[in-house]
């Protein structure tokens, strides 16, 4: 009993004292690491702040610059227009255009003034025998010669008939240059006249435009509403040699229109071309 005691005396000595061989230690249960122990932690990005919108401020409009227009050419007004009635004032008669209708006649009076009287004596329209009386009453005042008239009204088949004589006498081509063919004339129309001054100085001849008579005739007859219908150097156009006696009625807007401007043709004055022959 005694030695039992000992025993175990002497073995809880040496437990004391570390004489025993130790045990493996047990494990440290150590604490799982925080995920901010371990990874460097990410920044919180400070928010940027929005700037407020200033309030703005109207800017002054810049003036528009100021256009100049620039000043445009002067139009010029469209020409008269000839009339296609062969009882117009301002019916246009030539080469190019014959009378509508061909066989025409228009109202007639006796020319009042000096006038030949041979084959029933001449004939014009009221209104051209009218100007007649002004224009010779003028001259007569003016230059103390009055105004004859040997040619005027010719119906179709009179110019059908002084046509066809110059042609059998000097051929057509002769005859296109001095006389109208029939449809074409304006004798047909009344309104045209051949004159000459009452001494009868170059009747029926270019020498007319050098008398006294002559030389008013042209310079003033536009007064009266009358033109120099065929003038010198303008066959191109007119498609007649110069004949200063022959005046043709346009009334007097024509006539003056025509002397204000420096037109000397109706095809001119009308913008219908030249018409120097039949083509």
């Amino acid at each position: 009993m005694r030695r039992a005691s000992v025993v175990a005396a002497v073995t809880a000595a040496l437990v004391l004292t570390g004489c025993a061989e130790p045990a493996d230690p047990a494990p440290t249960a150590s604490a799982p690491a925080s995920p901010s122990a371990s990874v460097a932690a990410t920044p919180t990005p400070t928010p940027t702040p929005t700037p407020s919108p200033s309030p703005s401020v109207p800017s002054t409009p810049e003036p528009a610059p100021t256009v100049t227009p620039s000043p445009s050419a002067t139009q010029e007004p469209p020409p008269p227009q000839a009339d296609a009635s062969a009882s117009s004032l301002q019916v246009l008669v030539n080469k190019r255009r014959p009378l509508q209708p061909q066989d025409y006649v228009p109202e007639v009076v006796a020319v009042s003034i000096s006038r030949d009287v041979d084959g029933g004596g001449e004939w014009v329209r009221p209104e051209v025998d009218a100007a007649l009386r002004e224009l010779d009453a003028a001259m007569r005042a003016e230059l103390g010669e009055g105004l004859h008239v040997f040619s005027s009204y010719r119906s179709f088949a009179r110019q059908t008939e002084l046509y066809n004589g110059y042609v059998a006498s000097s051929g057509q081509a002769a005859a296109d240059r001095t006389s109208a063919r029939p449809g074409h004339s304006e004798h047909q129309t009344g309104l045209a006249v051949d004159v000459v001054g009452t001494s009868g100085q170059c009747r029926l001849d270019v020498c007319f435009g050098g008398t006294a008579a002559g030389r008013w005739v042209a310079a003033e007859a536009w007064r009266f509403g009358f033109v120099v219908r065929y003038p010198d150097g303008l066959q191109g156009i007119t498609g007649y040699h110069y004949e200063p006696w022959h005046l043709r009625y346009v009334g007097t807007d024509v006539s003056v229109a025509m002397h204000g401007q420096g037109t000397r043709t109706l095809e001119e004055h009308f913008g219908a071309g030249s018409a120097p022959d039949y083509g």
